[in-house]
């Protein structure tokens, strides 16, 4: 991967040092975009009418600051030009409406932001037009007291709706031409709810063919997770991420993130550390109409790409930063308190005289099975179906106005930002009136009327559509006071409740301040069910004494009993058969080894000596897990290695914190996946996000990397997202995982043995003749090896070492959270370099760790094995099972494992006798 990052307003346009101001980056195809509103948020200046050709000024060259007292420019670059190329031309590319030419903006009157500036000592630094496209605002948020109040974006602010969409659509460009044509066709693009939904959207149209998703906060009933995120300084933080199609967030094509402004980059780096970890792709783009970043925050991006190994391009409308004066917060908090405590500022009833009348129903006959919006995904084929559906949606409402509106309002509902934005262009392009575009918002905003102050006025009502966290306010802002003669709600049909038409709901609130009130309800989009028929025929799960020796509440196991049928060969059939190519490793089982006493002797006296070391390690990865991704997590182990781990894990979270955990056994094969209908079935059962999954150790990483393109397959298969792919495990010396206990490559003795340490549960298999379409991978209870089963010593023997390894777990959690975990796969990389030294060239061959090792001994053809210089006893079961078979121990300085364990290359009986004892090459 390319890391590399392209950092700063109109990264990647090739445009002059100061061409990121520009919202068409001197484009002169681009939608020409109008300055922000003047003093007044309610001023009917800049109708933006379309039909005459509008000027490209967008935001004006120089820089400075923008204060109590307005703007002044920066001695060193006061009327320094932007080195963009002029541009005055006509729109040339089709897109959204033009209009005539505008006013100069806030420049040319009092700044919306100076009221906060004056009595805060807030100031806006950098480009000229900053001031254009944003004011200032107080919140009651314990986070961050100002709010940037953005002009263009159609949230706060009543604006024209073709300079919203325009603004949006003209970023889209910028993306498209830094991208290229093929690049751009294969990008997806995703908003942030709620303020950026509709400005993704428009950032999608004008990037061309690219499907658009966005956040939500609505939860949605049978729809899955792909993905969520927290927001730092929001009021209300949790982003699900819900795409009806799971391929949409699978792609390698690029993902553009758009957000209204990239202040710390917390959220943004968020979504793509989240998502980057499940879906891995070699390109960024993150796009806002502003850059407000710090300076101590300019340098993150260029070493979040390094870190993630990624490009990351900016793109931003205009840049610059907020200078904040010590205790700014707390002055900030003292002064919405006050202002609060006054209630002044909320809107006293408007012109309409006595009772309002009621909000009109229009009929917008919205197109069937069109979504409302991008929360479950938009692509180009419903773009289309839009844009045809367009004019008479708009014509209708059209119709519903009055004669005699002059001034009309179209707003939308919250994370609904689109569908009504579209609308509002279609309208404004149909009548005389002029036509404002602005949406609810559940963002509590204090409202002071004065004309530096972004947030004039604000209208309070109860949520109406059920929101998953409870009941409470929501606003619309600077509608009251901005005489407009009609309100057009947009909302969807899940909001259309009761509570939206209550007395004191937003329909009531919008009557008080305007003569005419139009619903428009465009129908709520809910994808269909995957299909639950599959999983309705698939067995429970296998559980003991039936199935394995391990406890009924320990593990279910999702295997198919195959315990009557004869699956074992010798283990130089096997290996010849593999290598081959004649047959698949889990087509067949290896004969079980039958330890002798000497080496069950080094068994229990390596578990007694390693007993406090893997306690820890469990508690740990056990409170790793709890404290990043679930609070009540499914365990589902990868049958056999990973199972006794998931067992010790459960009895962890047992003994700390009283939880009894889920856990269940799947099976996973290196070639063919995991098992699709143990995770259909899991689907039914319990949430896929809550799901992780365990192993006991990392080698070279070849499963984590089976597992994630497993998981990929299924989510593009069945429809069913939300599974992790990122697997637990105890070891990872490997470096292949963030979820572990240690990354010391030291003896798990679980792994000295085979099925008498797991139940006596064999290898998982995985046949055609035996495996149906709605049968779970199988295995077999070695019913007969119970009297050398030490599945049950094994974790009796690390439990009760939990209590006296608390204060060490506590401890090394700390330095885990605060440490960076992220992936190296510096296994990776030493096994390919074994690999070639070796002359084996297939990394298949050589199997890193203590773990992997121990298994070549026991069930395939070691040719020699590898170990560290000095490795100690860790190694004693090693030097005994290659002793026994006859194999040599290499040892070798400087590896990065305790030891390596290589398999015979080009095995074939011959090459090396029917004993299976290695000759040299």
């Amino acid at each position: 991967m390319n890391n590399a990052v392209n950092d700063g307003a109109g990264a990647g346009t090739g445009a002059g040092p100061g061409a990121g101001a520009r919202p068409d980056s001197g484009s002169a195809s681009g939608p020409e975009a109008e300055p922000g509103p003047g003093p007044d948020p309610g001023s009917s200046a800049g109708s933006g009418r379309s039909g005459a050709t509008r000027s490209a000024q967008g935001v004006r060259p120089g820089l400075g600051v923008w204060s109590a007292t307005g703007f002044r420019a920066s001695d060193a670059t006061a009327g320094q030009a932007d080195g963009g190329p002029d541009a005055t031309a006509a729109r040339a590319d089709g897109g959204p409406g033009t209009g005539a030419a505008l006013p100069a903006g806030p420049a040319a009157g009092v700044w919306s932001g100076s009221w906060v500036a004056e009595r805060l000592g807030v100031e806006l630094v950098g480009d000229e037009g900053l001031g254009e496209l944003l004011g200032l605002a107080l919140r009651r948020n314990p986070k961050r007291a100002h709010l940037l109040v953005s002009h263009v974006l159609g949230k706060h602010v009543p604006q024209s709706p073709a300079v919203v969409y325009g603004h949006g659509f003209a970023l889209g460009l910028r993306v498209r031409e830094l991208l290229g044509r093929d690049e751009a066709g294969r990008s997806v693009v995703l908003g942030y709810a709620e303020t950026a939904t509709g400005l993704g959207h428009a950032v999608a149209d004008g990037l061309g063919p690219a499907p658009c998703l966005h956040s939500t906060r609505r939860p949605v009933e049978g729809v899955a997770r792909a993905g969520g995120f927290e927001e730092a300084h929001s009021h209300a933080t949790s982003h699900l991420l819900l795409p009806e199609d799971p391929a949409l967030l699978a792609g390698y094509g690029p993902l553009v993130l758009v957000d209204d402004e990239f202040s710390t980059g917390n959220t943004v780096l968020n979504t793509i550390r989240d998502l980057h970890d499940r879906y891995p792709r070699d390109r960024y783009v993150i796009v806002a109409l502003v850059d407000m970043r710090s300076p101590a925050d300019h340098g993150r991006l260029a070493d979040f790409a390094r870190e993630i190994g990624a490009r990351v391009d900016l793109v931003a409308a205009a840049s610059g930063t907020v200078r904040l004066p010590e205790g700014v917060l707390e002055k900030g908090q003292a002064l919405v308190a006050r202002h609060e405590a006054a209630r002044g500022a909320e809107a006293p009833a408007g012109p309409a005289a006595g009772a309002p009348a009621p909000a009109r129903r229009v009929e917008l006959e919205w197109p069937a099975g069109l979504p409302d919006g991008g929360r479950h995904g938009f692509t180009a084929g419903h773009r289309e179906r839009l844009e045809r559906a367009l004019p008479a949606m708009a014509g209708r409402i059209a119709d519903a106005l009055p004669g005699t509106a002059r001034r009309v309002l179209v707003l939308g509902f919250e994370e609904l930002m689109y569908a009504p934005l579209r609308l509002g262009v279609a309208l404004e392009e149909l009548t005389e009136a002029e036509v404002r575009y602005s949406t609810t918002t559940r963002s509590p905003v204090l409202a002071v009327d004065d004309p530096g102050y972004a947030i004039r006025t604000r209208l309070t009502f109860p949520a109406h559509d059920g929101p998953a966290d409870g009941p409470g306010e929501r606003y619309a802002y600077n509608v009251a006071g901005g005489g407009f003669d009609a309100v057009v709600a947009v909302v969807d049909s899940v909001a259309d409740t009761p509570e939206l038409h209550a007395p004191d709901g937003l329909l009531a609130r919008l009557a008080a301040h305007a003569r005419t009130v139009l619903l428009a309800v465009v129908p709520s989009y809910v994808p269909e069910r995957p299909s639950t028929e599959r999983s309705s025929m698939l067995a429970e799960p296998l559980r003991g004494p039936d199935f394995s020796s391990y406890a009924a509440d320990e593990v279910g196991w999702l295997l198919q009993d195959l315990s009557d049928t004869r699956l074992e060969a010798p283990t130089e059939e096997r290996e010849e058969a593999i290598q081959s190519g004649g047959a698949h490793y889990a087509e067949s089982l290896p004969v079980e080894y039958q330890p002798s006493d000497a080496y069950q002797e080094l068994f229990h006296s390596a578990l007694g000596a390693s007993a406090a070391r893997i306690a820890q390690a469990v508690g740990a990865v056990t409170e790793l897990v709890l404290a990043e991704r679930s609070p009540r997590p499914v365990l589902v182990s990868l049958a056999r290695a990973g199972t006794p781990v998931g067992v010790l894990m459960r009895r962890w979270a047992r003994h700390r914190h009283g939880l009894d955990l889920p856990h269940y056994a799947v099976s996973i094969v290196r070639g063919r996946g995991i098992d699709a209908n143990a995770l259909r079935w899991l689907a039914a059962h319990h949430d896929p996000a809550d799901v992780v999954f365990v192993d006991g150790w990392t080698g070279k990483g070849a499963i984590t990397r089976e597992l994630a393109e497993a998981v990929r397959e299924f989510e593009a298969s069945d429809g069913i997202t939300g599974f992790d792919p990122e697997i637990a495990v105890l070891a990872d010396p490997g470096s292949c995982v963030r979820t572990y206990g240690t990354r010391e490559d030291f003896l798990i003795p679980s792994a000295c043995l085979n099925s008498t340490v797991s139940g006596l549960i064999s290898r998982t298999v995985l046949r055609a003749d035996l495996v149906g379409e709605h049968d779970y991978h199988g295995a077999k209870f070695y019913r007969e090896l119970a009297g050398s089963d030490v599945s049950a010593d094994f974790l009796d023997v690390v439990a009760d070492r939990f209590a006296e390894v608390d204060d060490a777990v506590d401890t090394q959690l700390k330095e885990l959270l605060s440490a960076d975990r992220s992936p190296t796969w510096e296994g990776w990389a030493a096994v390919e370099r074994i690999s070639e030294e070796y002359e084996i060239h297939d990394v298949n061959l050589v199997k890193p760790g203590v773990g992997e090792t121990t298994r070549v001994l026991l069930r395939r053809v070691p040719w020699k094995i590898l170990a560290r210089a000095g490795a100690g006893a860790d190694l004693d079961h090693v030097r005994l099972l290659a002793e026994q078979r006859g194999v040599p121990v290499e040892e070798v300085a400087e590896l990065p494992y305790t030891c390596v364990g290589l398999i015979h290359p080009k095995y074939t009986r011959g090459a090396t006798g029917a004993d299976g004892r290695a000759v040299s090459l």
